[in-house]
């Protein structure tokens, strides 16, 4: 069974722009395209009706025109368009529980708008068992909402063509979120930065021992330590080139630095939280999904074995 790259709809230019990234995402990995929306979320996310369009009406209409005009920008693509009852989060998880991604705009217009996006984006993002894309809306894009690129006819932006940046954590690396990143790079035929961050000991910095020295031996370390658990994926993935970039700092604020100009950035989350009944992101996931300005996919992974 085929699955599909799913987007979540709800009318703002965030949204739009997720339905755009969503399609170059289909036919780069040569999926068909699905369009959903939660037609109870329209009327309090963001709502340019017109005259006397109902809410209802108005969450048929839009998606079903973002199906036609994506149809036209991308000629062979396959996109459907569902209109789906029900809370938001509980919708959107549901529907990506048979795609390949699920992509969401990332944020609103306004103070309430974004709140409430960025609610339903975030529960989510925490709740779903699969990679989940927020998508920025494209710079300058009004209130039109039309899905687009930013050339106006479904083109890629600069960014779309850097690299695929790929977070790690070195005490629980992740095959999901590893897998995710080299696939990515592999489709787009583009570069993997692979980033690492190393907060270094308290007492560096302030003149005990050779600081300079035990960091330049700290980051070797941590090299070697990349290199080894990127060593099957790179047989796995020969043609995607990889660069390991160990770096001193808190990895949020590497990984948002890394996405200005990036393609994509990847993160992964525990799928599984540590207590039950309380799903979530975690704090660098978090971080960069407010700081950063590529498209961020945050992968759920199971987390590490228990000790016996």
């Amino acid at each position: 069974m085929t699955v599909p790259v799913t987007v979540g709809l709800n009318g703002t230019p965030a949204s739009m722009a997720a339905a755009d990234w969503g399609a170059r995402e289909a036919v780069l990995r040569g999926l068909p395209l699905r369009l959903v929306s939660a037609w109870e979320w329209q009327p309090f996310s963001y709502a340019p009706l017109a005259g006397s369009e109902m809410p209802e009406q108005w969450s048929i209409r839009v998606p079903e025109e973002t199906a036609a005009e994506l149809r036209r920008r991308y000629p062979g693509l396959d996109v459907t368009a569902d209109r789906l009852t029900g809370p938001p989060p509980e919708v959107l998880c549901e529907a990506a529980k048979e795609s390949e991604l699920l992509a969401l705009g990332s944020t609103g217009l306004g103070p309430l708008a974004g709140f409430l996006l960025g609610s339903v984006a975030m529960a989510t993002v925490a709740h779903t068992e699969r990679p989940v894309v927020l998508v920025r809306a494209y710079e300058g894009e009004g209130e039109g909402g039309e899905a687009g690129g930013a050339d106006g006819d479904g083109g890629a932006s600069e960014a779309d063509d850097g690299a695929v940046v790929l977070g790690i954590d070195l005490s629980s690396p992740g095959d999901e979120t590893i897998r995710f990143g080299f696939a990515a790079a592999a489709v787009r035929s583009a570069p993997l930065r692979v980033i690492n961050g190393w907060n270094p000991p308290p007492y560096f910095g302030h003149g005990i021992g050779d600081d300079e020295g035990r960091r330049a031996e700290a980051i070797d370390r941590v090299a070697e330590s990349m290199r080894a658990a990127l060593a099957p994926w790179r047989e796995r993935y020969p043609a995607v080139e990889v660069a390991e970039e160990p770096g001193i700092g808190r990895p949020a604020r590497l990984l948002s630095e890394a996405g200005a100009g990036a393609g994509l950035v990847v993160v992964g989350r525990r799928a599984t939280p540590r207590r039950p009944g309380q799903p979530r992101i975690g704090h660098v996931a978090h971080a960069v999904l407010h700081h950063c300005p590529a498209p961020v996919a945050v992968v759920p992974q199971a987390p590490p074995p228990a000790a016996a």
